[in-house]
C-alpha cells in the first residue's frame, strides 16, 4: 500500500573473493544476465559474502510485470475522506482486537520507544490487514529487475546491496524474502534499507524477523517512527510534530491523515 502512495512523490559466474569489486554496473546495458553477473561481483567487494551472494542471486531472471508497474504509476487522485472511508472502518474491529491481543507487547513497545499502540496497529492494518496480504513478489527479483532499469537503478542498486546484507547477517532466507513489488518486505512494509536500519529482534528468538514475528513487527515500526523525533505522551493529529514523523512514514497526506484517524479512533475503542 505504501509504495502505491510514496513513489509517485518522491547467469551465474563464479566469483572470487580476492577479485578486485567491478565498477558498479551501468543501468539496462546489455543482458540482464551480464548485468547481473557484474553486480555480483560488485556485491562481493562490498563485504556480501560468496555464499549469500550465490544464494540470492544465481538464477535470478528479469521481472517485467515489476517494471510494467513501476512505470505505469499514475498519481494518487482519492481525497482523504475517501480513502479514508475506504480503509478505516473494514479494519477497525479487527483493529480493536489486535490491540487486546497485543496489549502487553505494545505496553513494553511504548515504554522503550515512546510510540502508543493505536498509532503502530493502524499503521499495521493499513499496510498488509495485519499481516494478511504481505505481498508475494519475490523481493530480491524484484528489487534486481529495478536495480537494471534506469528509472531509478541507483536507488535500487542499493536496496539490492541491502536486501542481500539482510541475508548476510541471518534475518532471513532469500526464499522467504516475498513481499510487495517495489520491494516492500513484512508486515509493516520495510524497503531492506529500512529493515537494516530499525528492525529490531523484539521477541529475543536472535532473529528480526518482520515476516512473522508480531512483536518485531510492532517494535521495529515504532523504532522507525522514534529515530525520526516521535515525542512521548505527545498528540499526534495533523499539525503537530508527531504528526509530522508519521509524514515520515508515508509522505502522502491523505495517507498520514489516514493513519492518525484510524489511531485516533482505535485509542477510544473499549
Amino acid at each position: 500500500m505504501r509504495a502505491l502512495l510514496c513513489t509517485f512523490l518522491l547467469g551465474t559466474v563464479l566469483i572470487s573473493p580476492l577479485a578486485p569489486a567491478l565498477a558498479a554496473p551501468s543501468c539496462g546495458t546489455g543482458s540482464f544476465d551480464g548485468w547481473l553477473a557484474a553486480f555480483k561481483t560488485e556485491a562481493v567487494g562490498k563485504g556480501i559474502s560468496e555464499k549469500t551472494v550465490d544464494a540470492a542471486l544465481t538464477g535470478v531472471t528479469l521481472d517485467n510485470s515489476v517494471l510494467s508497474r513501476d512505470r505505469g504509476q499514475q498519481v494518487f487522485k482519492q481525497s482523504f475522506e475517501e480513502f479514508s472511508g475506504r480503509m478505516v472502518p473494514p479494519r477497525l474491529r479487527r483493529g480493536s482486537d489486535m490491540l487486546k491481543r497485543y496489549g502487553s507487547v505494545l505496553g513494553r513497545i511504548e515504554q522503550q520507544y515512546g510510540v502508543p499502540g493505536p498509532v503502530l496497529v493502524a499503521i499495521w492494518g493499513l499496510e498488509t490487514d495485519y499481516g494478511v496480504n504481505v505481498g508475494k513478489f519475490p523481493t530480491i527479483r524484484a528489487i534486481a529487475s529495478l536495480a537494471y532499469d534506469c528509472r531509478r537503478a541507483e536507488m535500487f542498486r542499493g536496496e539490492l546491496l541491502d536486501a542481500l546484507r539482510i541475508v548476510d547477517r541471518g534475518d532471513l532466507a532469500p526464499a522467504e524474502m516475498h513481499g510487495a513489488w517495489a520491494g516492500e518486505i513484512g508486515q509493516t512494509q520495510f524497503m531492506p534499507s529500512s529493515y537494516l536500519k530499525f528492525a529490531v529482534d523484539f521477541d529475543g528468538n536472535g532473529h528480526r524477523d518482520l515476516l512473522r514475528s508480531a512483536p518485531d513487527v510492532l517494535a521495529s515500526t515504532a523504532n522507525y517512527l522514534a529515530s525520526y523525533g516521535w515525542k512521548r505522551d505527545q498528540d499526534f493529529a495533523p499539525g503537530t510534530a508527531n504528526f509530522a514523523v508519521i509524514q515520515q512514514w508515508n509522505k502522502s497526506e491523505v495517507y498520514s491523515k489516514t493513519i492518525a484517524t484510524f489511531a485516533s479512533q482505535l485509542a477510544k475503542e473499549p
